[in-house]
């Protein structure tokens, strides 16, 4: 099974003013994957915040794929792909091309997120679309190829229909 992150950027549900659903969203997208989810965190649209809850997931608690989801539109406050970039040892921009692509048939608004994906360490991070549709149907979009990257950037071995 590989290790799974969680990390909700939004100030309103950090102050619970806004109940976070999208976490269960993408929660089920994994369902049946090889995937269990062993954390979660909602900080607010505060860089050093997402910084140090990427970097603890990352260096020192060992998951293998860490979710974001929220911040990565074009409001004043949405900085997460800012924030991750900082800390990532190589981009995987062909995860994020293929959200974006698989989103546009849906919706022209796909367009605008800014989201990135690359890697630290030995971990995975994805940045997801803050609403519970839009990040569902991004990690849906990759889910496919997760398992062989996960497994690449790990050292898991990994076959497709089961984990080793």
């Amino acid at each position: 099974m590989f290790r799974v992150g969680i990390l909700t950027v939004s100030d309103k549900g950090y102050r619970g003013e806004r109940e976070d659903t999208t976490h269960l969203a993408i929660r089920e997208a994994l369902k049946g994957g090889p995937f269990e989810v062993v954390a979660y965190e909602i900080v607010p649209d505060e860089p050093p915040l997402i910084k140090k809850a990427l970097r603890l997931w990352a260096d020192r608690e060992g998951v293998d794929l860490i979710l974001t989801n929220g911040g990565t539109g074009l409001a004043p406050r949405d900085k997460t792909p800012e924030a991750t970039r900082e800390l990532l040892d190589k981009e995987v921009p062909g995860l994020t091309e293929l959200m974006r692509l698989k989103g546009l048939e849906k919706t022209p608004m796909a367009a605008l997120s800014r989201g990135l994906a690359g890697v630290r360490g030995k971990s995975l991070i994805l940045n997801l679309p803050g609403s519970p549709k839009g990040a569902r149907e991004s990690l849906e979009a990759v889910l496919p190829v997760l398992p062989h990257a996960l497994s690449l950037i790990t050292g898991k071995a990994w076959r497709e229909g089961h984990h080793e």
